[in-house]
């Protein structure tokens, strides 16, 4: 019996340096109108200008719900519990030196008025509205997501 002749093997590919893996986490605040809340990133910060779900990065140990919920208290002075907040999406996105990975939750009960506490700008908007405010890539796919479910 004679060997079958193999194949020649294509080098692999060289692997692509890894970027760094950054744990955001956002939320989707929707009001008794079904208005979805957004702020403008200010002056001085990346991205400035541009309009996002209110959120941040985790500290350590932190979990994204904790993160969550300390990120509300300190951008917009409200207190949400755990338990109002529900797992909806995330986002994967590729920028310049990092990965950012960003879950979304949907709230729609907390305590207090949400106001801007680091210079933010805010508006209530119709989920088919979100379209006519420039966002970050990451949160571009989260629109119509939100759009569709509302």
């Amino acid at each position: 019996m004679s060997a079958k002749p193999t194949k020649p093997t294509k080098p692999a590919k060289p692997a692509k340096p890894a970027k760094p893996i950054v744990l955001v986490v956002a939320a989707a605040l929707v009001d008794p109108d079904d208005r979805v809340l957004v702020a403008r990133r200010p002056a001085g910060k990346a991205m400035a200008g541009l309009w996002e779900f209110p959120g941040g990065k985790l500290a350590d140990g932190e979990t994204p719900e904790e993160a969550l919920i300390r990120e509300l208290k300190e951008e917009l002075a409200i207190d949400v519990t755990e338990s109002c907040l529900a797992p909806f999406t995330f986002a994967s996105h590729e920028y310049g030196d990092f990965h950012l990975l960003m879950p979304l939750y949907v709230c729609r009960v907390w305590q207090g008025t949400p106001h801007a506490r680091e210079g933010q700008e805010l508006k209530w908007l119709l989920p088919r509205s979100l379209v006519d405010y420039q966002m970050p890539p990451a949160d571009k796919p989260l629109v119509a997501m939100l759009r569709d479910f509302l």
